[in-house]
């Protein structure tokens, strides 16, 4: 079955040439001048890539959008800024950036490394401990039982972002934004409450979580 990205651009030269390029290595591309209904479009993308400078809503607006819909698709963004501060900004809700000029083959590749690092393959399961997850299903099983653990969409979106960056140290910041998709507000307990009703359903020890941990001063990580 071919990949589906949705393409936003409305640089119809750049358009056509990117379009024309990634269906020729077997996507099927929907390419859209605007933002104005990509949200509702990501509902039935596996990729997203996303310019920045866009008419009306800019490519900021729309990508944080996007991750509030479908949060498991992932987004690349490009952009002619080079500037970190452009780069955080898109980073905050986006997958990956790339800057323009770009050769086609380093946007292929990196679409290939998000198709895997999602775990978008139909079927695909990843194993965590006693736990059983398919991010394509959105499922998690209790391996010991078989019996399927109901979380709620937020703590299945905390899951799926840890698997999405396995090892890695997250922050409650990263997690915040990527998640709820808004700027963290110092102060704000949202993802240490969420974190602590998710290992009472996944942990054996929810008291001493092997799954997700914590590390002290710094945020949380899940190894795989």
């Amino acid at each position: 079955m071919k990949k589906r990205v949705l393409y936003i651009e409305d640089d119809r030269d750049i358009g056509r040439w990117v379009k024309e390029d990634l269906e020729r290595r077997g996507y099927e591309v929907d390419w859209q001048l605007s933002g104005e209904e990509a949200a509702e479009r990501a509902k039935r993308a596996d990729l997203v890539v996303l310019d920045v400078m866009l008419p009306g809503l800019d490519g900021f607006t729309v990508g944080q959008r996007i991750k509030k819909e479908v949060p498991n698709v992932p987004i690349l963004m490009l952009s002619a800024r080079t500037s970190v501060d452009d780069k955080l900004q898109g980073l905050r809700f986006a997958d990956d950036y790339l800057t323009k000029p770009f050769h086609p083959d380093e946007l292929a590749a990196r679409l290939d490394v998000l198709q895997r690092r999602y775990g978008r393959e139909p079927g695909r399961t990843i194993r965590l401990e006693h736990l059983a997850v398919t991010p394509d299903r959105q499922t998690v099983v209790d391996g010991r039982t078989g019996e399927e653990i109901l979380l709620t969409p937020k703590q299945l979106q905390i899951l799926l972002y840890f698997l999405r960056n396995p090892n890695l140290i997250l922050t409650k910041e990263q997690i915040y934004e990527a998640v709820w998709g808004d700027p963290y507000i110092e102060g704000d307990k949202s993802v240490m409450v969420h974190i602590r009703y998710l290992r009472e359903k996944i942990e054996r020890d929810p008291g001493n979580p092997t799954i997700i941990e914590t590390i002290r001063g710094i945020g949380y990580r899940v190894k795989q």
